[in-house]
């Protein structure tokens, strides 16, 4: 059925709200699916089947608990490089220099 072991979860079904009149209201269709390990909730209430909604949510658990277990990427740096930095500062110094040689001459 899955990779998770059937002990580890409890299946709750309640009532489901929102539009649908008298057939919502009296049966409990919508399903709550808890991950005991890990702590995951996962809830369906689309259908006013049951069965439906509980395939539902267990494929919804499986694809939560895939993305727990899937392995990041490794970051890439984004800080600029060493001799990017010095020709930055370097070129910074030079338009400071521009900019200092327009001011009022002193005598």
């Amino acid at each position: 059925m899955s990779n998770f072991d059937p002990k580890d979860i409890v299946v709750d079904t309640f009532k489901s709200t929102g539009p649908g009149g008298q057939k919502k209201n009296k049966t409990e269709s919508a399903v709550r699916i808890r991950h005991l390990p890990t702590g995951i909730i996962v809830t369906a209430t689309e259908s006013r089947s049951q069965l439906t909604n509980r395939q539902v949510a267990m494929e919804r658990l499986r694809q939560r608990l895939a993305a727990l277990n899937r392995r990041r990427k490794r970051r890439i740096p984004t800080a600029p490089g060493r001799s990017a930095v010095e020709k930055r500062l370097k070129e910074k110094s030079r338009r400071s220099e521009t900019k200092r040689g327009r001011g009022p001459v002193e005598e």
